[in-house]
């Protein structure tokens, strides 16, 4: 039987259905409750403001064996061939009956609603957390990145979910020489005239959480569905980095005072909160503070520039300027270049220049509903 969450007792059990799946696992790193809970909050996460969505837990015998989230994102629904939703933060016991149930129960409220097709695992939010389905490189996973069960891709598939495109992780051995023809390029921009290089300020927040909009809505903006991001959005997300992030890990690149480039990196928090079970306590609060110099992986969240400027070798640049800063610390060890679309052969051509090997693969599944078949 699956119930909506409504209560704080079922949204507890929401959170607790994880815990007990992967107690044994000794890859999974445990999601903050917080950063879960944010996401269905319409106060804490800017979404609601144009989208709906609902959760289920499944119970059985008495025990919650799985849950599930749909969503609506009315900017992106309407917007293709098909009237689009989604689903995510999806799981469940290795039983066929019991995905069939969920992803029934989403499917159902999708419908009702107008919707034809269902897309996950997705966020609702921003692609850069909680966003597809592990299906290569079960290690432990970088904060805001989805870890599953290998049988999940099972689940999918018997249901009749079908692959629509694949997201790429690459690992970077931080010190590693880069090839000798990267350090080239980036030698040559760094030096051609009008061309200048600034690490993020929290003091100067606005400006360069402007000059961030206006990049990534350029470099993103020929990719299908695409909605710009809104200054809300990334201050929100700005917030949420705040206790972690390190100034001088993002990078924006200018020719001529104008913003044409951006590299956003942060040390990867899940090794912080890897024993606090999703809690973040007082107590878990200082220790995660204390212990913050003790990150030895880096994430780059997300990388872009505007079309006209790309292959100029703006993103070498940046990312030795990245490096000249991370070494001499000599506290990090990786940097997980995190996640790529199949789709998007330019940025996945910048990994590979960088030396970047292959790490992980995620991937976003798509069921058409009957009715449209």
């Amino acid at each position: 039987m699956t119930v909506e969450v409504r209560t704080k007792k079922q949204e507890k059990q929401f959170l607790e259905v994880p815990k007990r799946l992967y107690k044994d696992d000794e890859h999974w790193i445990c999601p903050l409750d917080n950063d879960i809970k944010q996401i269905f909050d319409p106060i804490k996460n800017n979404f609601h403001q144009h989208g709906v969505c609902a959760r289920w837990i499944l119970i059985e015998n008495e025990l919650v064996v799985g849950r599930i989230a749909a969503f609506i994102n009315y900017e992106k629904a309407f917007s293709l061939q098909f009237k689009v939703g989604g689903i995510g933060f999806f799981e469940c016991i290795n039983s066929y009956s019991a995905s069939k149930e969920l992803f029934d129960t989403a499917k159902l409220w999708l419908q009702a609603k107008g919707i034809e097709v269902m897309d996950g695992p997705i966020n609702f939010g921003e692609n850069d957390n909680f966003w597809g389905l592990l299906i290569e490189g079960f290690t432990p996973p970088s904060y805001g990145m989805n870890y599953n069960k290998p049988y999940y891709r099972d689940l999918f598939i018997n249901y009749g979910f079908k692959i629509i495109y694949e997201q790429i992780t690459n690992h970077l051995d931080v010190n590693r020489p880069f090839p000798e023809r990267f350090n080239r390029i980036a030698e040559w921009v760094s030096q051609k005239q009008g061309y200048t290089f600034k690490h993020f300020s929290k003091k100067k927040l606005p400006e360069f959480a402007k000059h961030f909009m206006e990049i990534y809505n350029d470099a993103w903006g020929d990719f299908e569905n695409f909605k710009p991001i809104k200054m809300e959005t990334i201050m929100e997300s700005f917030k949420k980095m705040r206790f972690i992030m390190d100034e001088k890990l993002i990078w924006f690149a200018y020719i001529d005072n104008v913003p044409v480039s951006f590299i956003m990196v942060i040390p990867d928090a899940n090794q912080l909160i890897r024993k606090f079970n999703g809690k973040m306590t007082i107590w878990n609060s200082f220790r995660f503070i204390l212990n913050k110099r003790k990150v030895n992986r880096l994430r780059a969240i997300v990388m872009g520039t505007k079309k006209n400027y790309q292959k100029h070798g703006l993103e070498s640049a940046l990312f030795i300027k990245l490096k000249q800063y991370v070494i001499p610390l000599n506290r990090y060890k990786e940097l997980e270049l995190s996640w790529v679309g199949d789709f998007n052969k330019e940025m996945l051509s910048i990994h590979k220049a960088t030396g970047a090997k292959p790490g992980k693969k995620h991937a976003t599944f798509r069921y058409i509903f009957e009715t449209v078949k």
